[in-house]
């Protein structure tokens, strides 16, 4: 049997894990909370700063047992990572340039974004794209948007 997982805040969870964590959390909060409101209340003069300190000792014990959590229940991700066809990149610059208009020039960009794009492997792409707008089209009379549209209008089908 498969569990049930779940999405919260951007981690996939196990539904029975969920329920732990709950319980752990609210455990180490609470017994945080009336303890410190026990210890406090003959140390402070006013019973009301006993409860707000008390109230950060029990926020101090969110945070302990959402790291109690954390380390007990690792999230349930499946990172799966695999090369993309490059025929298939290029056709995604073509779609965006046809939907947004130009995508602009790589001698345009900040060191940093080149050094980004270099790092994802990506720069030889949008070379390669900027190189082919470049290039004069194969037939005179007909401009290269009218070729994109017309392969993205079929399919890619000529």
């Amino acid at each position: 049997m498969k569990p049930e997982l779940f999405e919260v805040w951007g981690d996939t969870v196990e539904g029975r894990h969920l329920v732990y964590s709950i319980a752990i959390g609210a455990t180490v909060s609470l017994g945080a909370f009336f303890t410190a409101q026990q210890l406090l209340v003959g140390w402070v003069e006013s019973l009301q700063m006993a409860r707000a300190y008390a109230m950060l000792v029990g926020i101090v014990g969110c945070l302990a047992g959402g790291a109690i959590s954390a380390a007990l229940f690792k999230p349930k991700r499946n990172v799966v990572e695999h090369l993309a066809d490059p025929a298939w990149r290029a056709k995604i610059l073509v779609e965006l340039e046809n939907e947004f208009g130009p995508l602009g020039s790589l001698a345009d960009l900040p060191a940093a974004t080149i050094a980004e794009l270099r790092e994802m492997d990506l720069y030889d792409l949008f070379a390669d794209y900027e190189k082919g707008l470049n290039a004069p089209p194969p037939n005179p009379d007909v401009s290269p948007a009218v070729v994109v549209r017309a392969a993205s209008v079929n399919g890619g089908r000529s």
